[in-house]
């Protein structure tokens, strides 16, 4: 065979390889390149052919070089290299000998970019997962209550509740609508000496002005028009020996909020109707959303009650003040939710990272709302989703979406109105009663029936 022919033959079957093939001296001189080496190298093969390995190392054509570690070595080596262009290849580099000296050095490399890459995905993946499955241990940082103390936030919340539960002091619990305000007086009530004994809950916000007092400290028979010819305890009597949780304070009207406050000082209290004063042992525990020291200002809360109110101040946190909290209270509710409706839902990773990014401005019970609604429906598929469908998924599942308020060219005011109006119907749908509704938003009755009106939903 002549050498042209050789050379030919040689040519074929290095430019028809897979592999990038490149073949030097026994010095680490180019001799031949295959076809594809731009695609790995960022160079014609014209620009490699006659440079040195150690050269082409040098300046960062790609490293570490094969040939180099061969010719340092004198035997078969492989190893990973990563090239100019940003590709990642297996390297094998075969000495050639002849008389016991190297004369030429064949490197096969193959493109391992895509598999380094899906190699990295799934290493970022398990990073996640495990970040996930760290999460799920965690709910050792969960009590029996479904408080979750995993922030340094609420591990200062539960604390505190540690510190004061057997304190005859009033507690006044502060914090945005939906942090869990209900799940912490019950939580005092627990570990209080008085557990035993009653916990009376009062939605200040979803009592009628006209029948607050006769809830609250109960009737005579016969006081009024209407009353039960057997009269009536109050909730206050009830709360006898345990504790008296007075959620939304900053709904009580002001007439009631002096009697509230001789019976706080003197622990006695009269029906409606009555004449006889009645002793009464309770805990108080009161809860707002409001700033009580703004309204004591204004005029709107008397500025005694608030101090007999205010000896114990526990700030509840925002959800989006713990972020740390949020996958564990999703977990959480998953659980409960799948239990309660016979269901097996899990959360993708994409979820539970749209849950760490989304502000929760309703706090717990938005969180807990959207997973209830999410376990329900069932028809949310997150895996597959950009960041932008996932944010719009997202509040579409809570019952609005940006994105359709901008392109309809809503307002501020009117895009505001149709959240309000989302929760509204969503509240309308899950709830027997507007006293039912208004536990449910966080607001008082008589606001429910007025927004109901105005937006045409026909009341319950």
């Amino acid at each position: 065979m002549n050498d042209k022919l050789l050379r030919a033959e040689l040519d074929n079957i290095v430019d028809e390889s897979n592999d990038n093939i490149v073949v030097t001296d026994g010095l680490g001189v180019v001799l031949r390149v295959s076809e594809n080496c731009y695609d790995i190298y960022g160079l014609e093969k014209e620009q490699l052919i006659g440079r040195s390995v150690y050269e082409l190392e040098k300046d960062g054509i790609f490293s570490p070089s094969i040939t180099v570690q061969v010719l340092q070595e004198h035997k078969r080596l492989q190893s990973m290299q990563k090239t100019q262009t940003g590709r990642h290849v297996m390297a094998t580099g075969i000495p050639v000998f002849l008389d016991g000296k190297i004369e030429r050095i064949i490197s096969f490399s193959h493109d391992l970019t895509e598999i380094q890459q899906l190699r990295s995905e799934y290493e970022s993946m398990q990073q996640k997962m495990e970040h996930y499955e760290s999460q799920l241990t965690n709910y050792k940082n969960v009590n029996d209550s479904g408080i979750i103390i995993h922030s340094n936030e609420m591990q200062k919340v539960v604390e505190l509740i540690r510190l004061t539960a057997n304190s005859e002091a009033a507690v006044l619990l502060l914090g945005e609508s939906g942090v869990g305000k209900s799940l912490i007086a019950r939580e005092m009530h627990k570990q209080s000496v008085r557990k035993n004994e009653a916990l009376i809950e009062v939605n200040c916000g979803a009592i009628p002005a006209s029948l607050f007092e006769s809830e609250l400290f109960g009737y005579e028979k016969g006081a009024f028009t209407g009353a039960s010819n057997e009269g009536k305890v109050g909730l206050i009597q009830l709360a006898h020996k345990g504790t008296l949780f007075l959620d939304e304070i900053a709904e009580m009207p002001l007439d009631l909020q002096v009697k509230l406050l001789k019976v706080i000082e003197e622990k006695k209290f009269t029906k409606v109707g009555g004449t006889k004063e009645m002793e009464v042992d309770f805990r108080l525990v009161a809860a707002t959303n409001q700033n009580l020291e703004t309204m004591v200002k204004e005029g709107t809360f008397r500025k005694d009650l608030f101090y007999r109110l205010n000896v114990i101040q526990i700030d509840i946190p925002s959800l989006k003040n713990r972020k740390e909290d949020i996958l564990e209270l999703a977990h959480f509710f998953l659980q409960k939710y799948n239990k309660k409706y016979n269901k097996n839902e899990v959360f993708t990773n994409r979820i539970l990272e749209s849950f760490l990014h989304y502000e929760w401005p309703g706090n717990v019970r938005e969180l807990e709302n959207t997973i209830e609604r999410y376990v329900i429906t069932s028809t949310v598929s997150f895996a597959h989703k950009n960041d932008q469908d996932l944010s719009n998924e997202l509040n579409q599942l809570n019952g609005w979406s940006f994105t359709q308020f901008e392109e309809e060219g809503l307002t501020l005011q009117e895009a505001l109105q149709e959240v309000e109006k989302s929760w509204l119907q969503q509240a309308y749908k899950s709830s027997k009663s507007t006293y039912e509704m208004a536990d449910y938003l966080g607001m008082s009755q008589s606001t429910v029936v007025r927004r109901l009106k105005q937006y045409g939903i026909k009341s319950k």
